[in-house]
């Protein structure tokens, strides 16, 4: 792994989970070539998400405004290359390219490869040194879901300290729901907040994905989260840097986050894959790190 993979960028949130090893969650294959007409209207949706009109489009790629009309109306059928043009002027995702290419009737491009196999033992490798380079601190492994698929041992100790552990394998739900994580955070409505706007924000980046929908009504559903919530606002600039404050019996204890991503991806689990280090932004909180790991059973008390 050279620095060249890896593209390392602070982020305004953090988020904890109780399960430490790794899983793969079923994500589903691109759906089966669609009758004509289909690639045009994914097309339209995409553009319009682009917030580009049909001229822009078409100045980008260097091609017609006409025959971007013809495709998006189903009286023309792109070519593969086509395809691949119009999804690099949009800037799909690599699963939703697949996507549009299985509308236009093309079989997928980019692979889908778990963690597990051994085509990815190089990355898995790779993952496995930063989290564990990152003792005694919290670290995860999550997808575009906010699943979890690997948690520290550093995650595992702060998460059984603040509540004796999570029911969910997912980051938004531990942050919404009252019976989980969200009962430790000091300033959970900032928190949540910024959340939802990074939710709305993956919703935006890939329109198709009902799965991201979903989880949105899910969070959106739980007590006392403002009805506001359920509106995107394109305007909201979340803060450079959050700190999110945990309490537990009267003392509190603060970290912020990094996200590390895969920057050149030709595979859509590494492109959907983050890797997300909680930091102590105090000396309280890094000596609670400390502690844990010297003696695990703390934890408990």
């Amino acid at each position: 792994m050279t620095s060249e993979v890896m593209d390392v960028r602070p982020v305004p949130r953090y988020r904890m989970v109780m399960s430490a090893p790794l899983r793969q969650s079923p994500s589903p294959s691109p759906p089966p070539p669609a009758p004509g007409g289909a690639v045009g209207a994914l097309l339209r949706e995409w553009r319009k998400v682009r917030r580009l009109s049909q001229l822009d489009l078409a100045l980008h790629m260097e091609v017609s405004a006409r025959h971007v009309s013809r495709v998006e109306s189903g009286r023309a059928q792109p070519s593969r290359h086509m395809v691949t043009r119009l999804a690099d002027a949009l800037g799909m995702p690599l699963r939703e390219r697949n996507v549009l290419l299985a509308a236009a009737g093309y079989a997928a491009e980019y692979p889908e490869r778990g963690l597990d196999t051994p085509e990815m033992a190089e990355v898995r490798r790779a993952i496995d040194l930063i989290v564990a380079h990152h003792e005694p601190y919290p670290a995860f492994v999550m997808n575009r879901r906010w699943d979890v698929l690997l948690a520290s041992r550093g995650a595992a100790r702060i998460a059984e300290f603040l509540i004796g552990g999570s029911s969910h394998g997912n980051m938004l739900l531990q942050f919404f729901d009252p019976g989980d994580l969200r009962a430790a955070v000091g300033n959970w409505e900032e928190v949540a907040g910024d959340l939802i706007r990074h939710l709305h924000d993956e919703i935006a980046a890939r329109p198709v994905d009902a799965e991201t929908r979903a989880l949105l009504e899910r969070v959106l559903a739980y007590p006392d989260v403002p009805s506001r919530w359920g509106t995107r606002d394109p305007g909201g600039a979340p803060p450079p840097v959050l700190t999110v404050e945990f309490r537990k019996d009267g003392r509190t204890f603060r970290f912020f986050s990094t996200i590390t991503t895969f920057g050149t991806p030709r595979d859509v689990t590494l492109d959907e894959l983050r890797i997300e280090c909680a930091f102590p932004a105090d000396e309280a909180t890094a000596e609670l790190c400390r502690a844990l790991a010297r003696n695990p059973e703390l934890s408990t008390v």
